[in-house]
């Protein structure tokens, strides 16, 4: 598993065009060169060279003739920068007077490798490409001058692998914190409505569990009171108090407990009939209750909340229409007096069940 994950790049679909632009870019270079010197130091060179110029166009085209998830279980990302290697020593091997090309195109592999794949590979790369050019040198100077070359070339080669790896890891890294960012929410460390619908769409579509999925909306009752007349901070510790007493309550582990916004919480209850969401519903609400916030000055603020169900398939089959069933059982329990509980009512059926608790 642990090679697999070094082995695939670190983003298929850029992989696939930086290695299209780098294969296009070498058959470019390698036609140019055939046409200005057109006379290989063997009969076998025009065999080569064909063959040569054809395989890199094959590889310009790869990515996007085959399904990009083939080419990382099939490992080819990483084979192209060797084969781009090869196909270098192979054209000076067949075209001594190419060596002076040679030294700068060693540096296509090893940009892409350290671009686009993970540091053990772009290491080899590297470390392969230095290799070679190290036996073009060696082959038409003389050994002093040629480690001399080749320590220039090999350091060159090595640092400007490392910077860019280290460039796109810290991109990565900042990808990733803002993804957390609109994952997680701030203040409560609840997850954000995105991650709700994601996991929510899943629930719909899957249709893995007899017993359905249960939406539970939460509202605290009264919270622009509790703003205006404690302050927005003593507002901010009511969420993060609400968010500790939900997810206490709600223990079941692929149960998903998010911030919607303002006020607003939900819980996603996947696998749950709608008999058991109402109960859950009961359970939070009068969990709530007993559970009042600690002020700063030692008083203890009561806290309520009201709270919709809706349950699909009972009430909703889409995301849209679940969310619409649970909001209009949330307001038939504000309605109702708050402090408490109401289901949606099934399909055609008038009014909405309210209960407290």
């Amino acid at each position: 598993m642990r090679k697999s994950s070094v082995l695939r790049p670190r983003n298929e679909r850029q992989a696939a065009r930086v290695s299209t632009v780098l294969f296009l870019a070498g058959a470019f270079l390698l036609t140019a060169y055939l046409v200005v010197e057109p006379t290989p130091s063997s009969t076998v060179g025009s065999a080569v060279a064909v063959p040569l110029l054809g395989g890199l166009l094959v590889f310009a085209a790869l990515p996007h003739a085959v399904a990009r998830s083939r080419l990382t279980r099939w490992c080819v990302w990483p084979a192209m920068p060797v084969v781009g290697v090869v196909a270098i020593g192979t054209l000076v091997l067949v075209y001594p007077d190419a060596e002076n090309v040679a030294h700068p195109l060693l540096a296509l592999p090893v940009l892409f490798a350290a671009s686009q794949l993970r540091a053990p590979v772009a290491a080899a790369v590297t470390t392969m490409a230095i290799v070679v050019d190290g036996a073009f040198l060696l082959r038409t100077e003389e050994r002093a001058e040629a480690l001399t070359d080749l320590l220039f070339i090999g350091v060159v080669l090595v640092v400007m692998a490392v910077l860019l790896a280290r460039a796109v890891d810290g991109q990565e890294q900042l990808v990733r914190a803002l993804e957390r960012q609109a994952a997680v929410d701030s203040l409560t460390g609840l997850v954000t409505r995105r991650v709700l619908d994601d996991a929510l769409s899943s629930a719909l579509s899957a249709s893995a569990t007899d017993r359905g999925t249960a939406l539970v909306l939460v509202d605290v009752d009264r919270f622009k009171s509790i703003n205006d007349g404690h302050g927005h901070p003593v507002g901010d510790d009511a969420l993060v108090h609400l968010a500790g007493v939900l997810t206490g309550v709600i223990r079941t582990t692929d149960a998903v407990v998010s911030r919607l916004g303002g006020d607003e919480l939900a819980v996603l209850l996947p696998g749950c009939s709608a008999e058991v969401a109402a109960r859950r519903a009961d359970d939070l609400v009068a969990a709530v209750r007993a559970a009042p916030l600690p002020l700063p000055d030692g008083r203890l603020l009561p806290l309520t909340v009201s709270v919709g169900v809706a349950h699909a398939p009972d009430h909703a089959s889409e995301l849209r229409d679940l969310y619409a069933a649970a909001d209009a059982a949330l307001y038939a329990a504000k309605r109702g007096g708050r402090d408490q509980s109401a289901v949606a009512p099934a399909p055609g059926a008038a009014d909405v069940a309210a209960t407290s608790v």
